[in-house]
């Protein structure tokens, strides 16, 4: 058996090394005072997308991981901004040689924001109830999981066959732990087991997290955190400057100097799995059902463009990112080449082809500007859809009524989507899916790593969709606070060692 209480894996720390365009590392700078930390203090954190409801059981979206994984929930194994699983609700592990059994040590004397005890039966009913309950976040993540198991503080996970995902799963929505028979209400409340309470919710404006004095771990370093939802980036730098928040996630890079004129912020850019994603629809019927078309339009695209108008990130022409297992420079699929993709338009027998684009609203008019543009140059008429964040969810992401769309995807570990032909990209490629399923059932994961490269070529070659851009979490900090995460903010937000001074 090998027993870990962390997993660091070879192929994310090589990845974890290809620092993004301008990266100043994962770290935020050191505060410049030397006053110490005023643990009775209120940071606030402007945040850009704020959720439609707080039920981390059932509601999509990156902004309820954002805020509520790490500091209000959490699971029996966690991940760091880096990508290394760690203890969390577990002490540690042991896998077995087969990759069949995983057998977790929960911690003594954790209690629920309600100050109940955790028990191994909450952790047996959190995990089986998410495993049998379609309409929970993320249950399928757990389908090679057969049985679940307690004996005193022992719980034990057996699987039907090896899954090399299920750690890094269980450090998601489908690990997190729950109260057996909780009666809160999730869509306005949270009881979980994490380093803050959930405080307020003033909808519309900001949600504030309080300290968990009863937290079993370090206690956190703050008294408040309150979340500024402040979609606008102009109205974030001006809040910034009159001293109204204490850190600006989601921030434009072309902001710089602007936010560091006072000498009270600084502007930190890390790496980040966020992905640019210009998905096509490919039902039948639609001209982008021919892959040449599709590729036309890849290589329409100038990629370079994106990076320097954000000031930050980095190219990519592929579903994986840098940071993530199965990355591979794929910029030789579809380089940029108008005339190329004037050629596949004509052999496909396109003209005056019109296509809309449909993308949420807060995203910055940038990116519609280079694709009108870059698509007209090559005969493309591009009509822009801008609707709010919930329309773009009930059009596109569900009812697939869309011809182009951008949404930038968050998530860490999602290749997932592109071997799922239900999920709204509409592609459906059985190789990809076996190779998928077969990087699943490696036991090694320098294999998991190749199997899913392979396919993630397979997905390029085939214009399966574009990614326009890998971008940078840019993050500008007060000089009075340390321990801000810099890397994949837009993802997972850990507060726990955040701590702001008065000097």
């Amino acid at each position: 058996m090998l027993r870990r209480t962390a997993l660091a894996a070879t192929a994310l720390l090589a990845a974890g090394a290809l620092l993004l365009t301008a990266c100043t590392g994962g770290s935020t700078p050191d505060a410049t005072t030397t006053a110490e930390p005023d643990t009775d203090a209120s940071a606030v954190i402007r945040l850009v997308l704020e959720p439609g409801n707080l039920d981390i059981r059932e509601t999509a979206g990156a902004a309820l991981d954002q805020i509520l994984v790490d500091n209000i929930y959490q699971g029996l194994v966690s991940r760091t901004p880096e990508q290394d699983i760690v203890p969390a609700l577990a002490e540690d592990w042991t896998v077995s040689d087969d990759g069949l059994t995983y057998t977790f040590t929960l911690r003594e004397g954790v209690l629920f924001h309600d100050g109940q005890e955790l028990t191994p039966q909450d952790v047996v009913w959190s995990l089986t109830t998410r495993k049998n309950t379609p309409e929970w976040r993320d249950s399928a993540r757990l389908a090679n999981v057969a049985t679940i198991t307690a004996e005193g503080q022992e719980i034990t996970l057996t699987l039907t066959e090896p899954d090399s995902s299920l750690l890094w799963n269980l450090t998601g929505r489908a690990g997190l732990i729950l109260k057996e028979g909780d009666t809160v209400d999730y869509q306005t409340k949270a009881n979980g087991t994490g380093p803050f309470t959930l405080s307020s919710w003033k909808q519309g404006d900001s949600i504030t997290f309080a300290r968990n004095d009863a937290y079993w771990g370090d206690k956190a370093q703050v008294a408040e955190i309150v979340f500024a939802y402040i979609p606008d980036n102009q109205a974030a730098l001006n809040a910034a400057l009159a001293g109204e928040v204490d850190a600006v996630t989601g921030f434009d890079a072309n902001l710089k100097e602007q936010i560091e004129a006072t000498g009270e912020f600084a502007l930190v850019l890390g790496a980040s799995t966020d992905k640019g994603t210009l998905a096509f629809n490919q039902a039948p019927g639609s001209p982008l059902a021919d892959k040449r078309v599709r590729q036309a339009i890849r290589q329409a695209i100038d990629h370079d463009a994106f990076v320097e108008a954000l000031a930050s990130g980095e190219t990519l022409y592929g579903p994986i990112p840098s940071l993530d297992p199965g990355f591979q420079d794929l910029s030789d699929v579809a380089p940029y080449d108008p005339e190329a993709a004037k050629a596949l338009l004509a052999e496909a027998g396109v003209e005056d082809l019109t296509l809309t684009l449909t993308i949420p609203s807060f995203y910055s008019t940038t990116i519609p500007q280079i694709l009108v543009s870059d698509l007209n140059e090559v005969g493309i008429t591009l009509q822009v859809n801008s609707v709010d964040f919930p329309t773009w969810l009930n059009d596109v992401y569900v009812n697939k009524d869309y011809d182009l769309s951008f949404v930038l995807h968050t998530e860490a570990h999602d290749f997932e989507n592109w071997a799922n032909p239900d999920y709204y990209f509409t592609y459906d490629n059985p190789e990809v899916q076996d190779l998928y399923a077969q990087s699943l059932a490696a036991t090694d994961e320098a294999e998991a790593a190749d199997l899913l490269a392979q396919a993630a070529r397979i997905v390029s070659e085939d214009a399966a969709g574009d990614w326009l851009y890998n971008g940078a979490s840019v993050v500008a900090v007060g000089t009075n606070i340390t321990g801000m995460p810099s890397i994949n903010v837009n993802e997972r937000l850990n507060l726990a060692e955040l701590a702001k001074s008065n000097g």
